[in-house]
């Protein structure tokens, strides 16, 4: 009687499955996980073979085109790189990040619709600009202006009523004029 009539179940015990885990091939003498893992690679070649010829890996992105980096020297912090371009991460020094928010302002406030707003984001500018003021950090020196709080909004209020002047004129020339009423058809 085999093991599998006494179990008739036909599954490993785990017990048996260590035993058949130490069970040695007669012709190699190498483990039986050894074997495994040997005919393991076939087995992977086989799948690839299967892949290519259902076509799996026809038009992947990239393909035809070569490898990006492929042949210059090794660069250890290349994902770091990658990571700051991907996530449009800024890595200026203090005092160039506040010449750029400095030229960037307008557009910025004019995003905003509501004048408390404006002043506590130019508030918050000059104190990020005294804040790198006092810091004795690398790199170059801070002559990004403090900027003033009620002048920006005043400009702020000018842009915006421009802007609304601009849409009411552009609405204004796409609406047709109105048609003429006829009088043929009135009710009295």
């Amino acid at each position: 009687m085999t093991e599998q009539d006494q179990h008739g179940d036909g599954h490993d015990r785990p017990g048996d499955q260590r035993q058949h885990e130490r069970a040695r091939d007669d012709r190699t003498g190498q483990s039986a996980a050894a074997a495994r893992i040997q005919h393991q690679g076939q087995w992977v070649e086989q799948q690839l073979r299967i892949a290519f010829e259902r076509g799996d890996f026809d038009d992947l992105p990239g393909a035809g085109k070569p490898l990006e980096g492929l042949g210059t020297d090794h660069d250890p912090d290349w994902w770091v790189k990658r990571l700051v371009e991907r996530e449009q991460i800024s890595v200026l020094p203090p005092a160039l990040e506040l010449r750029k928010e400095d030229a960037e302002m307008a557009a910025r406030l004019d995003r905003i619709t509501a004048e408390s707003e404006v002043r506590e984001e130019v508030e918050s500018f000059n104190a990020r600009v005294r804040r790198a003021r006092m810091q004795l950090l690398g790199g170059p020196p801070v002559i990004t202006p403090e900027r003033d709080v009620d002048a920006e909004v005043e400009a702020w209020r000018e842009r915006r009523t421009a802007r609304v002047e601009a849409q009411r004129a552009a609405l204004a020339a796409q609406e047709p004029e109105p048609r003429p009423r006829r009088w043929f058809g009135r009710r009295r």
